[in-house]
């Protein structure tokens, strides 16, 4: 499972919407966006069994 551009634009997005849309930070919500992924499927990845 990987992460693609279109999930991590719209996390950014979501992310930067929820922090009330601020000027010139795009940097940050964009790569805090991918963590948050990247995180989520290492998770998953953790709790789902080989043999499946």
């Amino acid at each position: 499972m990987t992460v693609t551009e279109e999930e991590v634009r719209q996390r950014a997005f979501e992310l930067w919407d929820l922090a009330g849309r601020p000027a010139d930070r795009e940097d940050e919500f964009w790569y805090e966006a991918e963590r948050q992924l990247k995180d989520e499927v290492i998770k998953h990845e953790l709790k789902v069994p080989d043999t499946l």
